[in-house]
C-alpha cells in the first residue's frame, strides 16, 4: 500500500519487545484533495535502524503493508489503529497550486 500524507508526530525510536530490534514510529494524516474535514490516520513503523529524515509537518510517501492493530486502551476498552509496516518513508515535495497568472 502507498500513502501520501503529512507527518503528525516526530519519529520516535522504539525497541521491539519480541525481537529486541529497533524501529521508528510516527503518525501520519492522509487527506483527499481539497479540504478534508476527517483525514485518515495511520501509525507508521519504519523497520530500520537508521532514523528517517522526517520532521513533523513534512509531506511524505509511505510504502508498506497495512495491518489493523487492536489493543486495550488505558481505560480497558478495546480500540485499534491502522498500522503501516513501512519499508519506505520518504519526504516529497508538496505539489504547488497554479497561480492566477498561469491559469489565465
Amino acid at each position: 500500500m502507498q500513502v501520501f500524507a503529512n507527518v503528525a508526530t516526530q519519529p520516535e525510536r522504539k525497541t521491539s519487545k519480541s525481537t529486541g530490534k529497533h524501529y521508528y514510529e510516527f503518525r501520519v494524516a492522509e487527506s483527499q484533495r481539497g479540504v478534508d474535514a476527517q483525514p485518515t490516520w495511520y501509525t507508521c513503523r519504519v523497520m530500520k535502524e537508521a532514523k528517517p529524515e522526517l520532521d513533523k509537518g513534512d509531506f511524505v510517501k509511505v510504502t508498506g503493508k497495512l495491518k489493523a492493530d487492536f489493543y486495550l486502551s488505558r481505560e480497558g476498552k478495546p480500540t485499534g489503529t491502522l498500522l503501516i509496516i513501512a519499508f519506505e518513508a520518504s519526504k516529497i515535495a508538496r505539489p504547488q497550486a497554479l497561480s492566477v497568472a498561469e491559469e489565465g
